[in-house]
């Protein structure tokens, strides 16, 4: 658990609003330190809404800041929290716009020094890097974590192939965070005309089309002037984002990846450990906003935990490993290093005379690759991987002779016969024990064309094979709930002979001499300012079921925790249900659908707020159908509700 440390200043709290250039006041919570001079000022500038959705890690990180001489200010964007218009992205053209006014204001106070730095987590990190590459003159540093700097408005494997999950999934989630209504006991009583004006201009096509008007696109790298601290986690999606900033920033920059999930990395949600981030921020705001030489820029260009190997499981609280520093990336001590899948890979079970190897997968392969975006739960990370090996072809090495790391994203070169009909392969990396157990080390997929030389990455990782263990690469032609899945069922065949995984092995030998990484335990600035209640009845986190008789597979994650109860008597508790069909010998049966269903109360007014949503995804010819449906209710009374349908580009 973090700890409770002391402040050297004592802090003040005060909401305020924040004049935009066309009369909006944005909402916004700042908290100051008690001394007579300017101070610098952190941002904190995302889609949420102050004193709910983040009002735990709010109390846990701004007062912290405060205690330690700065002015740290959490802003609700446009159309979120208390903040009137309609829904806007942060990292959109128009949230931007506003993120350079909320920049001058804070600049222009007279307890500023107009020295600022931004911060944020996951939208509010990638909103920090969007707003950075616009080079705004007060903005002098950045913290962003599990941060995405290369969006796509329809998301996709770095092969092309469509993710199954994103669509559906990102559009609940993004309804949900623009239907949540404004708090009446800080929005008063236009609350409900706030609420109602939010609700019509709901618009969620911009989820769909990349040309959208506003719609995000990639961070421009090169053109961020402010030093930043990128920070990931290999069990998040996003550890590439750190890689590509390291590697990419002619601004100062340094990178962190531990072993975390979608979360801040002094949370403690698995897997661990855990690290002391408020104070390894507190390093490097000093240095950047008060020119105190804190040692940040001695640190290597990139500090990863290198994850041991460990029998398979759906969660680990703290994943074994060490920290390992590299003076830039990539790194001059990893090499890539070749397995011909004829030569150190290889496959059984098919004839020595036969030149290819097919792959046609059943359509529930990759019911057993776990979340998209784990979050620290018991159900989050993939199960032994032996059953979705048994239904993939698989080329395994010989028994390890030395320990081998691999460090950065593996490649693979597939080269696929002549005649192949559009498709998909999905590529699984494996850690295999003597026993026999199968853990999921890395993956990656790819749209399958046209004949010829196929080649994409895996994502990234940190891994130590052990010796005596063997490396497995699964190669499916389905990988569902993940993949949408291709019309043709037929599969590929490939030719080993001429494929090629290329894995980054890290020297054994490249941390010797080098001093150990160290980190201080995690701390944080108070009690968190809200608990949560048992839940009455509680679904399983995960759960699978095969309908033997129809052929059907089944998948249901349920997310729900309980009531949240806030000190200030706002209680508010979401429930989150995914659910994913198909049949195995029928591409064409998927179904994909999120249900979320969020509700606000507050006893002592009578205020009592729901919203029900639901998005649906399926295929419909070469597109996907994407159907979305809202409604809120006020006192159980329907205050509105409506559908839109749209089409995605489909696999």
């Amino acid at each position: 658990m973090p700890q409770t440390a002391s402040q050297p200043y004592r802090t003040t709290r005060t909401d305020v609003r924040i004049p935009m250039p066309d009369g909006t006041l944005l909402a916004a919570r700042l908290w100051r330190p008690v001394t007579d001079g300017p101070v610098p000022a952190l941002l904190e500038y995302q889609a949420g809404g102050i004193g709910d959705t983040t009002e735990a890690r709010d109390a846990q990180r701004h007062p912290w800041y405060a205690g330690h001489g700065y002015a740290s200010l959490r802003v609700d964007s446009r159309g979120h929290g208390c903040s009137p218009g309609p829904p806007t992205d942060p990292a959109s053209d128009a949230g931007l716009a506003d993120a350079v006014a909320v920049l001058g204001w804070l600049a222009g106070r007279p307890w500023c020094t107009g020295r600022i730095g931004a911060f944020g987590l996951g939208r509010g990190g990638t909103a920090a890097l969007a707003l950075a590459a616009l080079a705004p003159e007060p903005l002098a540093a950045v913290v962003a974590v599990c941060a995405d700097d290369d969006r796509h408005a329809v998301p996709r494997t770095a092969g092309g192939a469509p993710l199954a999950a994103a669509a559906h999934r990102a559009a609940a989630a993004s309804l949900a965070a623009a239907c949540r209504p404004p708090d009446p006991q800080r929005a008063g009583d236009d609350w409900r005309r706030l609420w109602l004006e939010r609700l019509a201009a709901l618009d969620p096509s911009g989820d769909g089309s990349p040309d959208a008007p506003g719609t995000p696109g990639p961070v421009r790298r090169e053109r961020i002037r402010a030093a930043v601290l990128a920070v990931g986690g290999w069990a998040d999606p996003y550890p590439e984002t750190v890689l590509r900033l390291v590697r990419e920033m002619t601004a100062p920059v340094r990178g962190i990846i531990g072993p975390w999930p979608h979360e801040y990395p002094d949370q403690g949600r698995p897997p661990g450990p855990a690290i002391g981030f408020l104070q390894e921020t507190l390093r490097w705001w000093d240095h950047w906003l008060r020119d105190v030489d804190t040692g940040v820029l001695k640190e290597p260009a990139l500090r990863t935990w290198m994850n041991e190997s460990v029998p398979p499981a759906t969660a680990y609280a703290n994943r074994p490993g060490r920290w390992i520093g590299d003076d830039g990336w990539p790194s001059p001590d990893v090499r890539d290093i070749r397995y011909g899948l004829d030569d150190a890979l290889r496959t059984a079970g098919t004839p020595s005379g036969e030149r290819y190897v097919p792959v046609r997968s059943p359509q529930h392969t990759g019911i057993d690759g776990g979340s998209v975006r784990p979050a620290g739960r018991a159900a989050d990370l993939p199960p032994d991987q032996r059953a979705e090996d048994g239904r993939s072809v698989c080329f395994d090495s010989a028994p390890l002779p030395e320990p081998t790391e691999v460090l950065g994203a593996a490649s693979l070169r597939l080269h696929v016969r002549e005649g192949v009909r559009p498709g998909q392969v999905a590529a699984r990396l494996c850690d295999v024990a003597p026993d026999g157990t199968s853990t999921l080390v890395s993956r990656g997929a790819a749209a399958v064309t046209a004949a010829g030389d196929l080649a994409f990455p895996l994502a990234a990782v940190a891994h130590a094979f052990p010796a005596g263990h063997r490396i497995r690469l699964a190669l499916s032609s389905a990988y569902w709930p993940w993949l949408w899945p291709s019309a043709d069922r037929a599969g590929f065949e490939l030719d080993p002979g001429a494929s090629v995984l290329t894995l980054p092995v890290r020297h054994l030998a490249a941390d010797a001499g080098s001093g150990p990484i160290l980190f201080d335990p995690p701390e944080r600035a108070g009690a968190p300012a809200a608990g949560r209640a048992e839940p009455l009845t509680a679904r399983p986190e995960r759960t699978v079921v095969h309908d033997v008789a129809a052929g059907e597979w089944r998948l249901e994650v349920a997310v729900g925790d309980g009531p949240l109860l806030h000190a200030d008597g706002l209680v508010a508790e979401e429930h989150v249900l995914e659910g994913y069909r198909i049949r195995s010998d029928d591409p064409l049966s998927a179904v994909a659908r999120t249900d979320r269903t969020l509700r606000l109360e507050r006893t002592d007014i009578g205020w009592d707020v729901t919203v029900q949503i639901r998005s649906e995804c399926r295929a419909q010819g070469p597109h996907l159908v994407l159907h979305d449906h809202v409604r809120a209710l006020e006192g159980g009374a329907v205050v509105f509700e409506r559908d839109w349908r749209r089409r995605l580009p489909g696999p």
